[in-house]
């Protein structure tokens, strides 16, 4: 997902192609619990719960190392909130509404570190970064404990909700923005090569590269195929 101005890094692709890779195989355990009859066990289970999170929070956080790569982040940003808004469109006429999923998170964050992204690192010295992005995130979750009536109707991006209130993916910019800036924070040093020789030498695993090099494409289109794949597999089911 991001525009490089400088040589690509495989161990970051390849990091970055496993967290898809997990994310794609969570999402066809649930294409086959919701569609296929299998167990919900598969899909929810304190396991596949935990490394949800754990994959989730490695691509978000990814998302913030590109960002000093970048030679647009608001462009970046721009096309990833445009390809959210489709996609809430199109999953609302589903009747299973994306109303702030991990691309619209993640087109926000570019958008606003592409515009602040320079005035933070004025205004926050980089050793720190990363820590006091941190502390805000654990500090925001403590935040929406916090009952703020009806404004949660409108304040759901941020991560308050209100009765009814419903996502078939779900990523409010409490805590997770913060992942993203820690991310960034993070990348500071990567972009000025301040990490291990290996950490730049490695090659990686060529599969997983090559699936992290187009997670963006990846994204979009594996819902659909997992569907068609599901629906195939329902149908030879029938068959015997």
């Amino acid at each position: 997902m991001s525009d490089t101005k400088r040589s690509r890094i495989e161990l970051i692709d390849t990091w970055r192609g496993l967290a898809v890779f997990l994310m794609v195989i969570h999402h066809f355990f649930y294409d086959l619990c919701a569609f296929a009859g299998a167990p919900w066990w598969l899909f929810t289970n304190p396991v596949f719960d935990f490394l949800h999170y754990v994959f989730a929070g490695s691509f978000i956080f990814l998302a913030g190392v590109s960002s000093r790569f970048s030679r647009s982040n608001l462009k970046r940003g721009a096309i990833c909130f445009g390809i959210a808004m489709v996609m809430t469109v199109v999953t609302t006429v589903m009747d299973m509404p994306i109303r702030f999923g991990v691309l619209h998170l993640l087109g926000v964050c570019m958008l606003f570190y592409g515009a602040c992204g320079k005035a933070l690192d004025s205004l926050i010295p980089h050793p720190f970064q990363p820590v006091i992005y941190a502390i805000l995130g654990i500090i925001s979750v403590f935040l929406l404990r916090i009952d703020v009536g009806e404004a949660a109707h409108f304040l759901f991006p941020f991560g308050w909700t209100y009765p009814g209130f419903s996502s078939s993916d779900w990523f409010p910019l409490f805590p997770w923005a913060f992942v993203f800036l820690a991310g960034a924070g993070v990348g500071y040093y990567i972009a000025e090569r301040r990490f291990p020789g290996w950490f730049y030498e490695w090659r990686g695993v060529p599969a997983l590269s090559w699936l992290g090099k187009r997670a963006l494409i990846v994204y979009v289109i594996h819902q659909p195929v997992l569907y068609g794949v599901t629906m195939g597999l329902i149908a030879i089911r029938g068959l015997f």
